[in-house]
């Protein structure tokens, strides 16, 4: 890190811009397998808030990596920057009072757990959401061919197949995919949200 620079806090408080914009902020953390339903979810969770009037943002996997990561790759080290670039632009939302939707497989616990203990040293909300699938359904529905092309070796470390995917132990919410649609897993958020003071309706 450079030495030559400065923090400068903002000359306005987060109690001003909860009381101004009638909303803590909150990180969403939608991680899983691919084909789980983050993506899916998080679009869906995001329209909802929306529509409830709610500062809500979505940050995806796929779409970031067309920007901000794309000069990164898939190997473990590759994704263990990628998540931590995504927690540090994800507490940026969270800070200005943004319900922040990310949606990222997210393989390895301990990348999750820096991007939590980094919104915790900010005093800033992590809400982690397992969207839980089994692996025999994710193949399944498998959406963009790639377990298919995982399985027959023209990708390499795909988490599930060839690279490890690490279950959260204690997520403060489980979205079994296999068993709750999208709009039961919108609305089991949205009643985490409203319950802890995140918004209200």
């Amino acid at each position: 890190m450079a030495t030559n620079i400065t923090f400068h806090a903002g000359s306005v408080t987060a109690e001003e811009r909860v009381s101004l914009l009638q909303q803590r902020g909150a990180t969403i953390w939608l991680t899983g397998l691919s084909a789980s339903g983050k993506s899916t979810i998080g679009c869906a969770l995001e329209q909802h808030l929306l529509h409830l009037k709610k500062f809500a943002y979505r940050l995806d996997g796929d779409n970031i990596r067309f920007g901000l990561n794309n000069d990164l790759g898939f190997d473990e080290k590759s994704r263990n920057e990628n998540i931590r670039r995504i927690g540090e632009v994800a507490k940026l939302f969270t800070d200005a009072s943004c319900i922040t939707i990310t949606a990222f497989i997210s393989p390895y616990r301990a990348d999750r757990d820096t991007a939590r203990q980094a919104h915790e040293k900010s005093n800033l909300p992590f809400i982690e959401v397992f969207v839980d699938a089994p692996l025999s359904v994710v193949e399944q529905r498998d959406p963009k061919g790639l377990y298919k092309r995982a399985r027959a070796g023209e990708i390499k470390d795909f988490t599930g197949i060839s690279a490890p995917y690490e279950a959260p132990e204690k997520p403060e919410i489980h979205i079994p995919t296999d068993k709750m649609d999208v709009p039961e897993a919108v609305k089991v958020i949205t009643e985490y949200l409203v319950a802890n003071n995140y918004i209200s309706l």
